[in-house]
């Protein structure tokens, strides 16, 4: 159980960097402390980093439980 946990926690923790980096790239290279401290003013609210992978980590979730559950289908 605790290394399912963890695997999903690792799939997240991707999940969230990808999206930060890949949506705002320039500002993570050019003034990293001054973006996070903006964050309280996003017009999107301060916790939509979190809500937005755990969005993506969702979708992800959703391909993942299908594609297990055709390959069960197919080893049968």
């Amino acid at each position: 159980m605790k290394k399912i946990l963890i695997k999903e926690l690792f799939i997240y923790i991707a999940i969230f960097l990808f999206l930060a980096i890949g949506m705002h790239f320039k500002e993570w290279i050019s003034h990293p402390v001054e973006h996070i401290k903006a964050l309280p003013s996003s017009e999107f609210g301060p916790l939509h980093p979190f809500l937005f992978a755990f969005g993506g980590y969702i979708f992800i979730l959703i391909i993942r439980l299908f594609v297990k559950i055709i390959r069960k289908a197919i080893n049968r």
